[in-house]
């Protein structure tokens, strides 16, 4: 193929340069008759196009089998890779399609799902708090019961305390200089008795 593009640009470039080389002579021959009208210049117009066409079809003949036949491969080639990439992207085509298909159903279930397990956690929260309301009540009613023991006995020792009090004003007030006299004699009777 590289063999066949030399060949080409070569051929090219000799037949562009064999133009440069006659433009001038052409140009200084624009006085005289043109020997190409002629017969002998027909003659060597066709030799001319005969050589040139036979020089063409031999390299075309010769190279242009190799290149078009790799060329045919090459196509041949790109068109089994895109056979196999088309039935690929077909393939996770219809993967994807599938998983779409499949995907209300999921969204569905997980929906479901979720609303079970929403249900199970706030009969768990409710069954959690009652039981937690039972025992901070409980625990309350305990709280006051103590309470209610330590008031009451305060307000007995506050009772006593006042009782207490009371008589002994009751008692000195009632206690003269002749009481206490009889009560100092009843001891002294009361610690003889016992010493005897």
């Amino acid at each position: 193929m590289k063999s066949f593009r030399r060949i080409l640009v070569f051929a090219s470039g000799a037949l562009l340069m064999v133009f440069f080389l006659v433009l001038p002579v052409l140009a200084a021959e624009g006085a005289e008759p043109d020997p190409a009208d002629s017969t002998a210049g027909l003659i060597f117009r066709w030799l001319n196009f005969l050589i040139v066409f036979g020089g063409i079809a031999y390299l075309i003949a010769k190279h242009g089998g190799a290149f078009f036949r790799g060329n045919a491969k090459e196509i041949a080639a790109s068109i089994v890779e895109a056979t196999a990439v088309k039935a690929e992207a077909d393939g996770e085509l219809r993967e994807v399609e599938t998983k779409i298909a499949r995907l209300d159903r999921d969204v569905a279930e997980i929906r479901d799902e979720a609303r079970r397990n929403w249900a199970a956690e706030s009969e768990r929260l409710y069954a959690s708090g009652q039981s937690e309301i039972e025992k901070i009540g409980q625990a309350a009613r305990q709280e006051l019961a103590a309470s209610e023991r330590a008031a009451q006995q305060q307000v007995r020792e506050i009772a006593a305390s006042l009782a207490v009090e009371r008589a002994g004003a009751l008692v000195s007030s009632m206690m003269n200089a002749e009481v206490r006299a009889r009560m100092f004699q009843s001891f002294l009777s009361e610690l003889g008795r016992g010493a005897n």
